[in-house]
């Protein structure tokens, strides 16, 4: 009995021995103790360039408001804007005289609708100074006389009118205003009607004037303005030579209302 037992002693711890020595329990070791490792080496870097932050301004167009786009206007800001102009003229009083004589009758002006250009300034966040230019075509008739109603003729007006302007909210995107300013007005391309009215000249005019509007805030840095003018001129106008029996002299409170609206833009 203690013999077997002695020699089965030694053919078990013989086997364990063999089993621990083989190669196949060497190599299933390896990679349970290096795979942590590999693993860690492998993901870090993806994990990296997952986390990699997008610049703001790639994602920021023309169109878009961005975390860095200032909301409404203040001091530093240019603005550039067209808008569809309608010119109302007055016709508040006027009177004409024929070869130095007054006689009834009254001076009918025709509205019209152009585009206008506009450059403004903010000095301050509440005050700023605007330009609008625009030229535009007028008919003129002289209505009621004692020779019936007289096709004067036609002209350009070119008004360049400038303005400051109150800002009541800076810095909003609904941004009212108020203004007060001084038109200049010339007057080319002047054509005569023909008929009686052979030759006709119109003078250089101007007066003050004010306003009142509003800026909204669309997009990015693109507004929406809508702006109503009242200004305050008189035009004088000649027709025919003195001399020729038909010398027309007419005076009109021409005070035109200007109605604008139109899209600008912030630099």
């Amino acid at each position: 009995m203690k013999t077997t037992f002695k020699i089965s002693t030694a053919l078990l711890t013989g086997f364990v021995a063999a089993a621990i020595a083989a190669p196949g329990a060497q190599a299933q070791s390896a990679p349970v103790v290096n795979a942590p490792v590999s693993t860690n080496m492998v993901l870090a870097p993806q994990a990296q360039a997952m986390a990699a932050p997008h610049s703001s301004s790639e994602d920021c167009g023309l169109f878009k408001t961005c975390s860095t786009t200032k909301i409404g206007l203040g001091k530093g800001d240019f603005i550039v804007r067209l808008s569809a102009l309608g010119i109302l003229p007055q016709d508040r009083d006027s009177k004409v005289w024929l070869n130095g004589a007054a006689i009834p009758g009254h001076i009918k002006t025709t509205n019209q609708v152009m585009p206008e250009l506009t450059f403004e300034y903010f000095f301050t966040d509440n005050i700023s100074i605007d330009l609008i230019a625009a030229s535009t075509r007028h008919e003129v008739a002289a209505k009621g006389t004692p020779l019936g109603n007289i096709d004067i003729g036609s002209a350009w007006a070119l008004p360049p009118t400038l303005t400051v302007a109150w800002h009541f909210r800076p810095h909003k995107r609904f941004n009212p205003y108020v203004g007060v300013g001084a038109t200049l007005a010339w007057f080319h391309n002047v054509s005569p009607a023909g008929g009686l009215v052979q030759k006709l000249n119109v003078g250089v005019t101007g007066g003050p004037s004010v306003n009142i509007g509003f800026d909204y805030q669309l997009v990015g840095n693109w507004f929406f303005n809508m702006d109503a003018k009242q200004m305050f001129m008189r035009m004088h106008a000649w027709a025919n030579d003195r001399g020729s029996g038909a010398f027309i002299k007419a005076h009109d409170s021409l005070d035109p209302t200007t109605v604008a609206a139109g899209i600008e833009y912030r630099f």
